[in-house]
C-alpha cells in the first residue's frame, strides 16, 4: 500500500481566536507540523465568525447565536483571510516544507486569492431563489444540527429563534442592496420561495393547524431531556413566545421585502443580463470548474459527450428490442407505470428502501475497490415536505465530525409520478456510496489533514467524483437490469446537457424555454425535474458545469495511470490517490495523481 503519511499537528497556544506566533522549527517534520497547527488555528479563527458553522462541526460556542448576514461581515472575513495569508508567508518558506506541507501552503494561498477575486461579485449571488433561502435553511439547520442535550441547549435553541428577527432584517437589507444594484432573482423564483416560507410559519403555534416543523422539533427535543416537568413547560412557553413574536416577525419582514422586489422582477434571463454579466459568468466558470475553459469550449464538450452517450443508449434500446427513436424510448420510460413508484406514502417508502439497498450492496463490495471506507454512517431520507418547492432533486449533507450525525442522502419525493425507477440506482451511487459520502466523509476522517482541507471543497472535484461513482457502479458489477443501466447513461447525459444548457443560458443568451426544450429532447428527466434543473442553473450560474468537467478529468487521469503502470495499476490505490488529499482543484489533482504514478513506476 503506497500512501502518504501525514505529520501530526503540534499544539500552539492561541490567545483568544487570534493566531499566535510560534517557534520557528528547523526540521522539515517540525515545519510541517507547525504549518498544520497554523492552518488549523486560521480555520478555527475564521469558523469563529460563523456560529452556525461551529454548530455544524459539533462545537457549542455561541450556541445561542445565528450568523451575521451583513456585507460588513463579508468584508471582515476577507480582511481576516488576507491577514492570515500575510502571516503564512512571513512565517513559512515553501522550500522548507515537505511535499504534503507545500500542498497545504499552496492550497491556502489559492483559497484566499479566490476569496479576494470573488469579493468583487459578492452582490451577484441570489440570496433567495429556487435553490433555497435563509427562510428555509435556518429551520433545516435548527432541526438537523442544533442538538438539545441539556436545558442550556434548549435555551440556546430559543435564543436562536429570537435571533431570526435580526437575521431576516439583515437578509432584507442585503436583498434591497442587490435590488438597488440592478441584481434581482428571476421572476419565477418568487412564488416558490413565498410558498416555502409561508409553510414554515404555518401550523401550531402560529395558527390552529397541526404542529409546524420547528414546533414539533423543539417539543420532541425538550421531551427527551432529563429535566423536571416544570422546567420543560417553561421552555415550551418561552419557545412559543419566540416563534409567534420575533421569529414570525422576521419571516413577515422577509416576505414583505420579497414582495417589494418581486413586483419589479419581470425577466428570467441568465447572468449575461446582470451588470458586468459576462465577466461575472467567466468568474463563475473559473471557480466552478477550476479550469481556464471558456464558455464556448464547455458548450462544445457537452455536445460531444451527449452524442457519445446517446450512442451507448441506442445500444441498450436495441438489446431490449425497442425499435423506436431515442425520444420515444424516453417517453416509454416516463409514462409506463412499471417504471414508477405509486404516488403514495408506500411508494415513497419503497423508494427509500430501494435506495438504501443500492448503497448496502456498494458497501459490501467496496473493500475490493477502496483502501479506506468511511467510518461515518450514511442514511437515505426524504426531503421535508415544507421545503419541497425549493429543494433540489437529490443532495448530500456531510456527517458531523464527532460521528453523532450521519451523512444524509436526501431525495425530493414531492411527486412520485415524476420519479423514475431506472435512475434511482445511479443517483444513489452519486449522492451516497461510493459517491459524495466516500469523498466527503473520508476527507473529514483523514488524520493530519489541515481542517480547511478536511472541511473545504471544490465543486468540480466533489461533483466530478460523484458522477465518476455512477460509472464505477457499472464496473463493480451493478446495474444488472438493462433499464437501470439505461438510467445510468441517462444521468450521465443529464450532466452533459448541463454543460450545454448552462452555457446556453448564461453565455449564448438562451431563454428559459429554449433550455427546457433542449433538456426535454435530450434527457430522460421528468417534466418537473427538467423545469427544476433549468431554473436551478439560472439561479446559480456555472455550478452545473462542474460535474462533467470533474468526471472527465478523473477518467483521463485513470486512463493515463493504467497506460503508464500496466500490471502495476491497482484500482484501490488509484482511488486512494484521488481521495486521500481531500478536495482539490482539477489541475492540482492532476499533479497529485501524476506524482503517485511516478512513485509506483519506480517501485517505491
Amino acid at each position: 500500500m503506497r500512501r502518504r503519511t501525514f505529520v501530526s499537528a503540534l499544539a500552539l497556544a492561541l490567545p483568544g481566536s487570534a493566531i499566535a506566533a510560534s517557534t520557528v522549527f528547523a526540521a522539515d517534520g517540525a515545519q510541517d507540523a507547525a504549518l498544520t497547527a497554523f492552518l488549523d488555528a486560521a480555520f478555527d479563527e475564521a469558523t469563529a465568525l460563523s456560529p452556525q458553522s461551529m454548530t455544524g462541526l459539533g462545537i457549542k460556542t455561541d450556541y445561542d447565536r445565528l450568523d451575521d448576514y451583513t456585507d460588513a461581515a463579508t468584508q471582515k472575513r476577507l480582511a481576516m483571510a488576507e491577514r492570515q495569508l500575510a502571516q503564512l508567508k512571513a512565517r513559512f518558506r515553501l522550500a522548507d516544507l515537505s511535499p504534503p506541507g507545500q500542498l497545504s501552503y499552496r492550497q491556502f494561498e489559492r483559497q484566499v486569492e479566490q476569496q479576494r477575486e470573488n469579493y468583487r461579485w459578492r452582490l451577484h449571488g441570489y440570496i433567495a431563489s429556487v435553490n433555497g433561502s435563509p427562510a428555509g435553511s435556518i429551520p433545516v439547520f435548527l432541526i438537523n444540527q442544533h442538538r438539545v442535550d441539556s436545558v442550556e441547549d434548549a435555551r440556546a435553541y430559543i435564543a436562536r429563534l429570537v435571533e431570526v428577527e435580526r437575521v431576516m432584517g439583515e437578509v432584507s437589507e442585503a436583498l434591497l442592496a442587490r435590488h438597488n444594484a440592478g441584481i434581482r432573482a428571476p421572476q419565477f423564483t418568487f412564488a416558490p420561495v413565498d410558498t416555502d416560507t409561508r409553510k414554515v410559519i404555518s401550523g401550531a403555534p402560529f395558527d390552529d393547524g397541526p404542529d409546524s416543523a420547528l414546533w414539533a422539533d423543539f417539543k420532541s427535543k425538550v421531551e427527551k431531556l432529563t429535566a423536571s416537568e416544570t422546567e420543560k413547560a417553561a421552555l415550551l412557553k418561552q419557545a412559543r413566545v419566540a416563534l409567534t413574536w420575533q421569529f414570525r416577525g422576521g419571516y413577515e419582514q422577509f416576505l414583505a421585502t420579497q414582495k417589494l422586489i418581486g413586483a419589479e422582477a419581470t425577466r428570467n434571463n441568465g447572468a449575461w443580463a446582470l451588470p458586468d454579466g459576462g465577466a461575472y459568468y467567466a468568474n463563475r466558470l473559473k471557480v466552478q470548474t477550476t479550469t481556464s475553459l471558456t464558455a464556448d469550449e464547455i458548450h462544445q464538450i457537452g455536445l460531444d459527450e451527449l452524442a457519445r452517450i446517446q450512442g451507448e443508449m441506442r445500444q441498450i434500446m436495441a438489446a431490449v428490442g425497442f425499435s423506436g427513436s431515442l425520444q420515444a424510448f424516453f417517453a416509454e420510460l416516463k409514462t409506463n407505470p412499471k417504471f414508477q413508484y405509486p404516488n403514495t406514502p408506500e411508494g415513497k417508502a419503497a423508494y427509500l428502501k430501494d435506495a438504501t439497498g443500492f448503497i448496502a450492496q456498494v458497501m459490501d463490495a467496496a473493500p475490493r475497490w477502496f483502501l479506506r471506507l468511511p467510518k461515518a454512517a450514511l442514511e437515505v431520507r426524504a426531503v421535508e415536505s415544507w421545503r419541497e418547492a425549493t429543494a433540489s432533486i437529490a443532495f448530500y449533507n456531510r456527517p458531523s465530525p464527532d460521528g453523532k450525525r450521519p451523512g444524509i442522502y436526501s431525495v425530493n419525493l414531492s411527486d412520485m409520478t415524476q420519479v423514475l425507477k431506472p435512475q434511482i440506482e445511479g443517483i444513489s451511487y452519486h449522492e451516497g456510496a461510493p459517491g459524495h459520502h466516500f469523498q466527503i466523509a473520508l476527507a473529514m476522517e483523514t488524520p493530519g489533514l489541515p481542517k480547511f482541507r478536511r472541511f473545504g471543497g471544490y465543486g468540480a472535484y466533489s461533483e466530478g467524483w460523484g458522477l465518476y461513482a455512477e460509472r464505477l457502479g457499472k464496473e463493480m458489477g451493478f446495474y444488472q437490469d438493462p433499464y437501470s443501466d439505461f438510467g445510468r447513461l441517462s444521468t450521465e447525459a443529464w450532466r452533459a446537457v448541463r454543460l450545454v444548457t448552462d452555457t446556453g443560458l448564461h453565455h449564448k443568451k438562451w431563454t428559459r424555454e429554449q433550455a427546457i426544450a433542449f433538456f426535454r429532447e435530450n434527457s430522460l428527466l421528468s417534466e418537473r425535474d427538467i423545469v427544476k434543473e433549468v431554473e436551478r442553473y439560472l439561479c446559480n450560474p456555472g455550478q452545473a458545469t462542474s460535474y462533467k468537467t470533474g468526471e472527465l478529468k478523473i477518467m483521463a487521469l485513470r486512463t493515463k495511470a493504467k497506460a503508464a503502470l500496466g500490471d502495476r495499476f491497482d484500482i484501490r490505490e488509484f482511488h486512494d490517490a484521488v481521495l486521500r488529499d481531500g478536495a482539490l482543484p482539477l489541475d492540482v489533482l492532476g499533479e497529485q495523481v501524476e506524482a503517485w504514478i511516478a512513485v509506483v513506476s519506480q517501485g517505491r
